[in-house]
């Protein structure tokens, strides 16, 4: 019997950015997208009748969040990871990376600093840069198949009087990996110590994978509270990222009091309509889905693993202990970031996402979308294989 997640729906020319975007992004139109991270999934059914009948109303004026949407998110929290929220630490805006400007606007100061850990989605060191603040880097060590934090490293660098804010990606995008409850706990504790606040960008929690689980690390200790700033969104769990919803948890008031004035400032007073309808229909009927959709990744995950290990053994796959994005190690191949990214669109008609784009720690290594029908997975591996194969090199310009 056919999958739900085995349909394949065609979304070119529907201004979706990873099928309609190709060629403006990769200067090529016939490659298959297997890049930016949304899925090519439809929403859950419940979701998809709530944005209906909102559509149906046909009077699309100012829409408040209702309590009802807060209660949803409260908990949705509660049930999948045993965080008891008040529904009035949340704050919104459109998504969780306006989410992190709005925190460093908030918090530091031109010319201060701003911690994180590379190789780490792209835009966190967008968000330091154009609002005109300095990146600090703790780079993480990739241990075996695995990403571990270099405590000492991280602490030299918290304790500088320079460092205000901390941007910690939970789990981690690229390599995809669910931070234990120890090392978290061992993070906030060094962040309280010199005074760092943490924003925490936990967007891929809701997809970790058993015997994985993921930890809100404001959730740890009552008193991490006051010094994190947690950031969620149904986008990436439910496929909503063009519905621009997300939500902030603060538990502490003097430091939400200064995340709405920034708020205020830039004029943001309430989510879309759609949005909210969205959001609350995922947070509060999406479980079951969910649950269906991490077996399916999981079983796309171990196609990859599986394929590489025996089609392409100079590769190594770094298992995702959440989410539906593989990280790969490339470095084997001893070619540049350049010509590896050429033989993939050029010889394998296939567009990933490069490793030098997560800065250092990223050079040769690829990032696979895995979040899409099993069919376009097995025609990116061949793509893969076609790319990287020593026949493909032999001929390549």
């Amino acid at each position: 019997m056919m999958n739900r997640f085995d349909e394949v729906i065609n979304r070119t020319g529907t201004n979706a950015v990873k099928w309609d975007q190709i060629k403006a992004v990769f200067g090529v139109e016939d490659a298959l997208p297997m890049w930016v991270a949304d899925m090519d999934f439809a929403a859950p059914e419940a979701v998809q009748q709530a944005l209906v009948e909102q559509a149906k109303h046909g009077v699309y004026g100012y829409t408040a969040i209702p309590d009802s949407t807060k209660e949803a998110i409260a908990g949705w929290m509660a049930n999948r990871h045993g965080w008891t929220i008040h529904t009035d630490w949340l704050l919104f805006q459109h998504g969780v990376v306006p989410s992190l400007g709005t925190a460093i606007e908030a918090f530091t100061d031109l010319g201060d600093s701003v911690l994180l850990q590379s190789p780490v989605y792209t835009p966190f060191f967008n968000m330091i840069e154009k609002n005109g603040r300095l990146v600090v880097n703790s780079e993480l060590i990739l241990r075996g198949n695995h990403y571990e934090i270099d405590f000492d490293d991280f602490e030299e660098k918290a304790a500088r009087e320079e460092v205000k804010l901390f941007l910690l990606c939970s789990p981690h995008n690229p390599g995809g990996r669910v931070w234990t409850k120890e090392e978290l706990t061992r993070l906030a504790e060094i962040c309280q110590k010199h005074n760092v606040l943490i924003v925490s960008d936990e967007i891929h929690g809701d997809l970790t994978a058993e015997p994985h689980k993921h930890t809100p690390i404001a959730s740890i200790k009552e008193e991490f509270q006051d010094v994190v700033i947690t950031c969620i969104a149904p986008s990436k769990t439910f496929n909503l990222a063009g519905l621009q919803a997300s939500a902030m948890i603060v538990p502490n008031k003097a430091i939400r009091a200064k995340l709405q004035g920034v708020l205020a400032k830039h004029g943001f007073f309430t989510l879309n309509m759609m949005g909210v309808a969205g959001m609350e229909a995922a947070y509060r009927e999406g479980g079951p889905w969910l649950d269906e959709l991490i077996s399916y990744i999981r079983g796309n995950v171990q196609l990859v693993k599986e394929f590489v290990e025996r089609e392409l053994p100079e590769l190594t796959v770094i298992e995702p202990q959440a989410s539906y994005l593989i990280w790969i190690d490339c470095r084997k191949l001893g070619l540049s970031d350049e010509d590896l990214m050429k033989k993939l669109l050029m010889k394998g008609k296939l567009a990933l996402n490069q490793g030098s784009s997560y800065r250092s720690g990223g050079e040769g290594f690829m990032r696979m979308n895995v979040g899409c029908p099993r069919s376009i997975v097995e025609d990116g591996l061949q793509r893969l294989k076609k790319a990287l194969s020593p026949s493909a090199s032999q001929d390549e310009e």
